[in-house]
């Protein structure tokens, strides 16, 4: 029997709990023996509860313990996950872990030490949920180089797009919605603006190109100013809003970044709605390929932990290689890259013609405005272009 311990006893840490239970002779039966969570790591206590007599506060009681082999860390945020993670890796024990931050930010040196110690360093559950897009592109991807990874990457931005589409309401009415249904957090700015999205696609970025990619680096834009006119746009347009995270690789360089498009019904991404998530990539040889699923709550997102669980119990004696090395990429600069833009603005058409010559306009029957579609061209073209008019709104065009 595998001895494990959860660091985080919240929504994702509670999950992992519930499904080691639930599939409790299934997990045994593929780990090759049973998984028994000894200790639970939290600031509160559960009194009254059948984990009471598992909970702890102090990290060194698990880091000290020889019987602990697995930890599981749900604790989100960067510290202090790091100082405990690292102490348990230092300790022989191998991790896995849903947090997309500390992932982010610290991932390749934590798979360093972890490959110095001989033991593993997981990391499925922090990009897409129960979506195993970490592992298929650490196994089932390797014959490829991946040349495009764009995401649907946060479950609550794609509820509320999809409520504001659906529905025609505008940003605050459907914030408010998503945070009574219990999609968006009291501060919602880490899903909103697109945060939550950027660290994702690092992460994916990173183990695309084997080195580190800062999501300070990338340009992030969320869906603050989406409102209810620009989806009236985007219904004339047979179009749908979507956060996307887009990762793109160039003669020039990775271009990486985080912003609302307006997708076609052709574009792979168009007909995912509500909470899920999904991920399009394309490989050099393997061409398009898509995962859809569930990209947050509890019981999926704890699958995923799960899953490494036993991945990691498969694995005790040896260390599983991944390429991610620490070393800094430069990403190309946000301005070189390339994008169609729709743009709301109250500038007649002549002007309008007058700064961007050909263009596709879009009459959406609002009073006193202008959409149209600029044609393919660098972000500081654009930028320098839209600053003689008077813009609206601008979202960029999903390509395919």
């Amino acid at each position: 029997m595998l001895k494990a311990a959860v660091m985080g006893y919240g929504t994702i840490g509670s999950g992992v709990v519930e499904v080691l239970d639930i599939n409790r002779d299934l997990i045994a039966e593929r780990a090759g023996q049973g998984i028994e969570i000894k200790y639970i790591l939290d600031i509160r206590d559960f009194s009254g509860t059948p984990i009471q007599e598992k909970v702890v506060h102090d990290y060194k009681v698990i880091a000290e313990d020889p019987e602990i082999q697995i930890v599981v860390e749900t604790m989100g945020g960067v510290e202090p996950a790091y100082t405990f993670v690292k102490a348990m890796l230092e300790a022989g024990k191998h991790v896995t872990t849903s947090n997309k931050a500390l992932v982010a930010e610290k991932g390749a040196g934590l798979l360093a030490l972890a490959k110095e110690k001989n033991v593993n360093f997981m990391f499925e559950a922090s990009v897409g949920g129960g979506i195993p897009i970490i592992r298929t592109m650490l196994n089932a991807l390797t014959a490829d180089e991946m040349e495009e990874i764009t995401g649907i990457l946060n479950g609550t931005t794609n509820y509320m797009m999809t409520k504001m589409s659906r529905e025609g309401l505008e940003f605050a009415d459907v914030l408010l919605d998503a945070q009574q249904k219990g999609y968006a957090e009291k501060d919602p700015s880490a899903d909103i603006e697109g945060y939550d999205a950027c660290r994702k696609i690092a992460i994916l970025t990173s183990l695309a190109c084997g080195q580190q990619v800062d999501y300070q680096d990338i340009y992030t834009e969320g869906i603050t100013k989406v409102s209810a006119v620009d989806i009236t746009y985007a219904k004339q347009m047979g179009r749908a809003v979507k956060l996307l995270a887009v990762s793109k690789k160039t003669p020039e360089g990775y271009a990486v970044f985080v912003a609302p498009h307006l997708l076609s019904p052709e574009h792979p991404l168009y007909g995912v709605n509500d909470v899920f998530n999904a991920v399009f990539v394309h490989g050099n040889v393997l061409g398009d390929a898509m995962f859809y699923g569930s990209g947050a709550g509890k019981l999926p997102t704890a699958s995923a932990v799960v899953a490494d669980m036993v991945g990691l119990a498969r694995h005790m004696d040896c260390n599983i290689p991944v390429e991610w090395k620490p070393e800094k990429i430069s990403l190309l600069e946000f301005g070189k890259i390339k994008n169609a833009f729709f743009v709301r603005t109250s500038s007649g058409r002549e002007e309008i013609k007058g700064v961007f010559g050909t263009v596709d306009f879009v009459d959406a029957g609002v009073d006193g405005e202008c959409g149209f579609v600029t044609s393919i061209m660098a972000e500081a073209e654009f930028k320098a272009k839209a600053a003689a008019l008077d813009v609206r709104s601008v979202i960029r065009m999903g390509n395919q």
